[in-house]
């Protein structure tokens, strides 16, 4: 229970409507779930603004409410500026300030996020770390998994999940940082000790509007890192431009990895079969042989950056290449689905142009026989990329199945027309229905040959204008295998 105007306190040029001091109880962003004794925040969002909810919310037992405008309510009402990040400032106070108590490490950039902080919180748990994860599969509590909306949710739930943590025990929190959670202000109040970056390509454009702004919300994980004499640091992709400009904008220290250029962790002499990838580690005044069970350069690149995170957090190298060493991979990234079938099948989460070319190129320099795509684009999100999808799965692969994705509200067939504009040649089909493609995909298979189906990986659902479905490549995939080779 925390007084009204103590929570407060952070917030600068409020007006109060019916002046007041309740308790505190809780705090709510949905009118639903309001309580009594509850602080009710009116969030503009997409498709519904809470502004409109606020009486619900006072019915409910809401005893204060956070809004950007005035409202003729029953209780107090504080008239924000932005009721999204005084969201993000009320409920740091509210759980009581929880990541100052935990080492949190962020991880953004286009690609990769996954990947990198499943690395690192397997490194840290070797290390006997009780650890948190947030991202863009699931939440993580130990070994308690829970249920994600957003890659990095809201601020009142980011801030009651990691004071959760703090009471479950957990020391050491890995988080996918989406530029959207940026740029809206929702990691305000977390305190980052480690901030990692991975890679700056084309995504989100529908959102942002142009790359320079993309990189400025990427940027501010950087940018508000904090200061190096509290040990903040700053990890760099060298073989990424926008590095050179997030180097500029923390005050925090830089560590940098990379392949191609001059870096702190520089892999060196990789060498990539279809069962793992070797290379030569040299970290500062360190070198040592590391052989991953991942595949492919991107896997070289998210190994660089976790053993940098884990670096600089402490953690020995000889112990950072043990454990990189056990990973077997993480669901639904370049995951095969196995059945004692004569061709590879391969699902993965690429969805965005540069992880596409990068999952195609691995598979061609690995294939003996033909590689085919199953690929499509989400609905209701950026449409340039869709001819840049379909130009990379037609240039990269011998063929390529043009099929749904997430279609949410457009016709799926449109989004498939939109593709089709960038395919190159006549070496691809479309199939508007996800199952009926991969099945396709499946029988045309020849001995040898790699069929990669792209872009949801560890979904387990497929999104609809009026309903969403269950729906898993992997699952899908292995009935289809089972039909052709049972």
């Amino acid at each position: 229970m925390v007084k009204l105007v103590s929570l407060l306190d952070s917030l600068y040029g409020y007006k109060m409507i019916h002046e007041g001091n309740p308790d505190i109880h809780s705090i709510h962003m949905d009118s639903r779930e309001v309580v009594e004794g509850g602080l009710f925040f009116c969030i503009k969002g997409y498709t519904v603004d809470g502004h409109d909810y606020a009486q619900q919310a006072v019915s409910n037992g809401a005893v204060a409410v956070v809004s950007e405008r005035p409202l003729e309510l029953s209780v107090p009402v504080v008239v924000v500026r932005d009721s999204r990040r005084a969201m993000a400032q009320v409920a740091t106070k509210f759980y009581g300030e929880p990541t100052n108590d935990l080492q949190l490490i962020g991880v953004t950039g286009t690609n990769g996020k996954t990947t990198i902080t499943h690395l690192i919180e397997k490194i840290m748990q070797d290390q006997g770390k009780m650890t948190g994860l947030i991202g863009t599969m699931y939440t993580k509590i130990g070994h308690e998994l829970r249920e994600t909306k957003n890659t990095t949710p809201e601020s009142l739930v980011l801030q009651r999940t990691f004071a959760d943590m703090k009471k479950s025990g957990v020391t050491t929190a890995m988080m996918e940082v989406s530029s959207h959670a940026l740029q809206s202000g929702r990691v305000r109040g977390c305190d980052f000790d480690v901030a990692v970056f991975s890679n700056l390509t084309p995504d989100h454009l529908d959102y942002h509007g142009t790359m320079e702004r993309y990189k400025f919300a990427k940027g501010l994980l950087f940018a508000q890192l904090g200061n190096t004499y509290r040990g903040k640091v700053a990890v760099l992709n060298a073989d990424d431009p926008a590095s050179a400009d997030f180097a500029e904008m923390t005050i925090a220290q830089v560590v940098t990895y990379g392949i191609e250029n001059e870096a702190d962790f520089q892999a060196e002499n990789v060498r990539i079969t279809s069962t793992g990838t070797t290379f030569e580690l040299a970290a500062f005044d360190e070198r040592m042989e590391i052989s991953i069970h991942l595949i492919g350069k991107f896997s070289v690149y998210n190994v660089l950056a976790a053993a940098a995170a884990a670096y600089v957090s402490g953690v020995p190298l000889q112990e950072i290449k043990k454990s990189l060493e056990e990973v077997k991979g993480v669901a639904g990234r370049f995951e095969t689905v196995k059945h004692d079938q004569p061709f590879t099948v391969i699902v993965d989460y690429a969805h965005t142009p540069d992880s596409l070319e990068n999952v195609l190129k691995t598979v061609g320099e690995l294939a003996k026989g033909d590689v085919r795509v199953v690929v499509g684009c989400g609905g209701d999100r950026d449409k340039t990329k869709r001819p840049v999808m379909a130009e990379i799965a037609t240039t990269f692969a011998d063929q390529a199945i043009f099929t749904s994705d997430n279609p949410r509200s457009e016709e799926p067939m449109d989004i498939l027309r939109d593709m089709e504009q960038g395919a190159k040649g006549d070496s691809y089909l479309m199939i508007e229905d996800r199952k009926e493609a991969i099945f396709k995909a499946i029988e045309l298979a020849k001995e040898d040959d790699i069929i990669v189906i792209a872009g949801k990986g560890h979904e387990s659902y497929q999104q609809f204008r009026d309903r969403t479905i269950d729906f898993d490549d992997r699952i899908v995939a292995q009935q289809a295998i089972k039909e052709r080779w049972t």
